[in-house]
């Protein structure tokens, strides 16, 4: 039996160096760096105190006010996002079958703002009676995914995924595999984060994961750089509707890609350090292409993990020169999140975007602060300057503490 194809014909995006596709694309070119001063909270006390925030999302673009006082933020970033890809996709809701659309939706962490607010709440009342009646609803990680699904009366299957930063590239490996087995029709996927908190930021701080380079902030997220010292932390959603192939070629839809395949491991060695050499990274990278069918000479640009810290960096290049040989070399590499900093569970979803924009394209957009090389990251990685690339094939990395790997394999739509 031939395997269902799965295309994406939406997109929505939201980052702190655009809101909304266009501007999100634009900013990738341009290398607009998303990094500044936290004024979220007040951070005397924190060894960071810099992140990527998003400075000028206004929930009422989007939904109910009354609506958005009952969500918390990463639900808003989710729920904007999906609005946007909903439009882009020109979907007719009374002309789809509802119950053959679904929903998969991850985040990392989920209510991360929700949780701190209400426990202030109950640390000075010292009585649960004035804990919110929404609090429970507004913190799970899953409520984004359900949200969603009531929003647009969507009776497919519907959950989340966590699995810390590779969350939403494993939504949108099971949409895949659900419109695959024709458990669906169209899926809307990705993830969201909003943990630009004082427990987030503190908790990172204190396992020494985030950058410390408060006199220079712009410069401090350097994937692959010699200096760098640390990822940033960054915010906000990327949405992808998936739908079958046929199923969109019969309503007319604007198709940007195919999905070819997916590479799902695990490290099974450390909570937070990468396997040796990259291994579990290789075996993502190493299925995704056998699932898609193709040779790694037929890859032509990697969306990297590329944190900027000095595990990932190093191991990310050693699994991309293990999975590829001396086609590593002439690969196109890039990590966009030295402009968005590094979104955690929604990094996978935002991502996967920017790999497909590239792809519909033919550009790469640039590593920024890569200005010193680490001799042992000796690959392509765009530094500084957008490339121009003719690209049918890419693969988007994700890799999350635990030993989760997720890579998503994006062609150029054949016909």
């Amino acid at each position: 039996m031939e395997r269902r194809r799965a295309v994406v014909t939406g997109l929505g995006v939201l980052t702190s160096i655009g809101i909304g596709v266009d501007d999100f694309w634009n900013g990738l070119q341009q290398g607009r760096n998303g990094v500044g001063l936290i004024t979220r909270f007040d951070t005397t006390n924190f060894d960071t105190k810099f992140a990527a925030e998003i400075k000028n999302f206004n929930s009422d673009n989007y939904m109910d006010r009354k609506a958005a006082k009952r969500m918390d933020l990463f639900t808003q970033y989710a729920m904007a996002t999906s609005e946007m890809a909903m439009n882009d996709s020109r979907l007719n809701l009374d002309k789809i079958d509802k119950e053959k659309f679904g929903v998969i939706f991850g985040s990392g962490i989920g209510g991360m703002t929700t949780l701190e607010q209400q426990h202030w709440i109950y640390f000075e009342s010292k009585t649960p009676r004035k804990l919110s009646p929404f609090f429970v609803t507004m913190m799970i990680s899953d409520i984004a995914a359900g949200q969603i699904s009531i929003r647009f009366g969507l009776k497919g299957p519907n959950y989340a995924t966590t699995s810390a930063c590779a969350t939403s590239s494993h939504a949108i490996a099971d949409a895949y595999m659900l419109i695959q087995r024709g458990s669906a029709d169209i899926m809307i996927c990705g993830g969201s984060e909003a943990s630009i908190t004082e427990m987030a930021i503190g908790g990172f701080n204190a396992m020494r994961a985030l950058s410390t380079w408060n006199d220079r902030y712009l410069e401090a997220c350097r994937p692959f750089d010699k200096d760098r010292s640390g990822f940033v932390m960054g915010e906000g959603a990327g949405t992808i509707v998936l739908e079958e192939y046929q199923h969109a070629i019969n309503r007319g839809a604007k198709i940007y890609a195919e999905v070819g395949g997916i590479g799902l491991t695990a490290d099974a060695f450390h909570i937070t350090v990468p396997a040796p050499n990259g291994e579990g990274a290789y075996r993502s990278m190493k299925e995704a292409m056998r699932d898609a069918g193709v040779i790694p000479e037929d890859v032509d640009h990697i969306n990297a993990h590329g944190t900027s810290t000095p595990y990932n960096d190093v191991n990310e290049t050693n699994a991309i020169k293990s999975a590829f040989g001396e086609h590593a070399y002439k690969l196109v590499i890039n990590s966009t999140k030295s402009m968005t900093g590094h979104l955690l569970g929604a990094a996978g979803g935002v991502e996967a975007i920017a790999t497909i924009l590239s792809l519909v394209n033919n550009k790469v957009p640039p590593t920024i602060n890569l200005t010193n090389p680490d001799p042992e990251c000796d690959l392509n990685y765009s530094a500084n300057k957008l490339t121009e690339k003719k690209i049918n094939c890419a693969i988007s990395n994700t890799f999350g503490f635990g030993g989760h790997n997720a890579s998503l394999l994006f062609k150029k739509i054949e016909e």
